[in-house]
């Protein structure tokens, strides 16, 4: 019997023979630091994978997307070893990378404390330190369940490995295989075996290669996502290719939290979440208010001049409604339960799609009409999970700045340009400036309905609006909904963060259920299409992420507190107040601070609620008719009259000025 001496692989694009035995680490004469892995014949593998021949190899650096995540699953890994070694009791769940870090979960009698993390890091990086080898070992279910008959949580995991490669963690399938992966983790000079997991890696080549990591924090979370089942204690962390990388991840971090604006609406007083009222259900307070009704306002406007008509539908609906439009049947589970109303089952409506088309369905329609645009602030209701549940930016009640429109299969091309140019522009008028798009379309999933040669047009449609906009075009197969594909349009805020906002979806499917017609030119009656377009998503989730943008300093124009008077004494508060008469009358949101306090405090104060302009008065300003200009900023203009403050402060207003 002969054997192979030699192989014959590709590398760099181009063929190369090498010795039969040959791994993937040889092959690329891999450092295992800069890089850590092996993308063979497309999949992800460890250098000491063995090639075989005609296979394809391409390196791995830790610093790719592919390369961050193997280094956070290695460091997973090591955290659970760190674990196990300092709480022995402890099980373990599951431990992926996630964007940015990692995490792995353990079911364990007590919550983790924070000396526990400490104690947990300092056991890891002494595992690092060692050095310890990450080795592939294949295995058989059978031998599976016998080495692991203490971890009941990875015993479920092998029971699963047939729901496919992404199950969970720790259950490796193979197309036609189905085989099973252990990596031990091995002594570097012993060889002896120091921990072990269920995984299907790859790896890195040893835990010294781990550059830099910290642990974050921990909680509760579901074992496999599922209230039904334990909750297991979770702790999260972050590694990086550099301590450079994470030091400058860690400053982020920093900046975030500054931003979060859950803790800008309790310091700015904008809006809160009363236990007494429910989780994700918010309540706006009047500054809040104040800056929803100009956000709504200049959307009705903008809308107006787009040639959109306003609707108005209820709250809630029977149950047909929903049973009508397929909504009941994909997604009742993100509903609330039904109410039963008059003997029937009445529902709070997720969305206002269907009664927009009985307002479309209420009288006959001609082509003339067409394309009709309608515009509905509408309150929905969502049964959101209670671990996703975060702020304004998810919640369970919202108002979505939702419309929806009605054109012929001839005018949809347009109409999606046309459509797709107003949201990027208004959304720039908010102050966001960068965004790519994201193209969803559906997969071979049977969840999608329709037929073939109407999704092929919907997502042409898109695609070529998407196209003439200039931007990144990113896809996203099986993204779409149910009904049709859709454009999001992701949006980057002022510390880079990417936010998914307004939505385009074409339904050919929605006027077919409800059957939606209009009279042709030609007398016949024809079905439209229809466009389904959320611009802000919805408004409360909008505010969270402006809040955010500008890190609660909201320029002039949306403002809670456009300006502020501050007297340097008593005397000079009604000199104040003549001001603040005078920019009311142009509608703009003014106070004047006549506390007891000093005007040091009184301009403290006005920083923390980054007022835009403080208007300062004392005898001189009086006695000239003007006042003193304190920006934002800290900069400052003294005795500017006042005919000149007001004409500024409106002017910045009226053009939407970011200072």
């Amino acid at each position: 019997m002969s054997t192979v001496s030699e192989l014959r692989i590709t590398l760099d694009g181009s063929e190369r023979a090498v010795p039969a035995g040959t791994t993937a680490g040889q092959a690329l004469e891999a450092d295992g630091r800069t890089v850590i892995a092996a993308r063979v014949n497309g999949e992800l593998r460890d250098l000491a994978g063995e090639l075989r021949d005609g296979d394809a190899v391409e390196p791995v650096e830790i610093g790719s997307g592919d390369g961050r995540a193997i280094m956070r699953h290695s460091a997973a890994h090591v955290m659970a070893q760190a674990v196990q070694e300092l709480f022995p009791e402890a099980r373990l769940g599951i431990g992926p990378p996630v964007e940015n870090g990692f995490y792995y979960d353990f079911d364990v009698p007590e919550p983790f404390t924070p000396d526990d993390l400490k104690r947990i890091e300092k056991r890891m990086r002494e595992i690092v330190k060692q050095g310890q080898r990450f080795s592939r070992r294949p295995i058989s279910e059978v031998d599976a369940r016998a080495e692991l008959a203490d971890e009941p949580y990875k015993l479920e995991l092998i029971g699963l490995k047939g729901a496919g490669p992404d199950a969970a963690d720790g259950a490796e399938v193979e197309v036609g295989g189905g085989e099973l992966t252990i990596y031990d983790n091995l002594d570097a000079k012993s060889g002896e075996l120091r921990w072990k997991d269920l995984c299907r890696g790859p790896h890195l080549p040893s835990t010294r290669v781990i550059p830099a990591f910290k642990l974050m924090r921990s909680g509760g979370a579901y074992w496999r996502g599922s209230e039904k089942n334990p909750q297991l204690q979770r702790i999260y962390g972050t590694a990086w290719e550099s301590r450079e990388k994470q030091d400058e991840y860690l400053r982020f971090l920093e900046e975030a939290e500054k931003r979060d604006h859950r803790r800008l609406g309790a310091e700015l007083d904008l809006f809160s979440f009363p236990n007494e009222i429910g989780s994700g259900l918010a309540v706006f307070h009047p500054k809040g208010g104040a800056v929803r009704k100009v956000m709504e306002d200049y959307s009705r406007r903008r809308h107006e001049e787009e040639g959109y008509e306003f609707v108005n539908t209820p709250h809630i609906t029977k149950g047909h409604l929903f049973e009508t439009s397929g909504h009941l049947g994909w997604y009742k589970d993100d509903m609330f339960p039904a109410m039963e109303v008059d003997g029937g089952d009445y529902y709070l409506k997720p969305m206002n799609c269907p009664m927009h088309n009985l307002i479309f369905r209420a009288r006959g329609r001609s082509y003339r009409e067409l394309p009709m645009r309608l515009f509905e602030f509408g309150s929905v209701y969502r049964y959101e999970k209670s671990g996703v549940v975060h702020g304004l930016t998810r919640v369970r009640g919202m108002t979505q700045d939702d419309a929806h429109i009605y054109c012929t299969e001839d005018q949809m091309g347009e109409e999606i340009k046309r459509l797709l140019d107003f949201v990027l522009g208004l959304l720039r008028d908010y102050g966001l400036n960068e965004f790519y798009l994201e193209l969803s379309t559906r997969d071979e999933s049977d969840k999608f309905i329709g037929s073939d040669a109407m999704w092929e047009k919907a997502t042409a449609a898109l695609r070529d609006a998407a196209e003439a906009t200039g931007l990144d075009l990113v896809p996203d197969p099986g993204g779409a909904a149910f009904y049709g594909p859709k454009i999001s349009v992701q949006a980057k805020d002022a510390i880079g963060r990417t936010w998914q906002l307004s939505t385009i979806q074409v339904d050919p499917n929605q006027p077919e259920r409800f059957g939606l017609e209009y009279q042709a030119a030609d007398g016949t009656r024809q079905r439209p299409m229809m466009l389904h377009r959320a611009l802000f998503g919805s408004i409360e989730r909008f505010f969270g992420v402006l809040l955010e943008h500008y890190a609660g300093a909201m320029p002039p124009w949306l403002a809670p507190v456009q300006a502020v008077g501050i007297p340097i004494g008593d005397a000079h508060a009604p000199h104040l107040e003549k001001v603040a008469a005078r920019l009311r009358e142009h509608g703009l949101r003014v106070e004047v601070d006549a506390s007891s306090d000093r005007m040091q405090k009184k301009i403290r104060n006005a920083q923390k609620q980054k007022v835009p302009y403080m208007l300062i008065a004392g005898d001189d300003d009086v006695a000239k008719d003007a006042v003193s200009f304190r920006y934002r900023s800290g900069e400052q203009k003294n005795g500017v009259p006042i005919d000149a403050a007001v004409e500024e402060i409106v002017e910045a207003v009226r053009t939407r000025v970011q200072i």
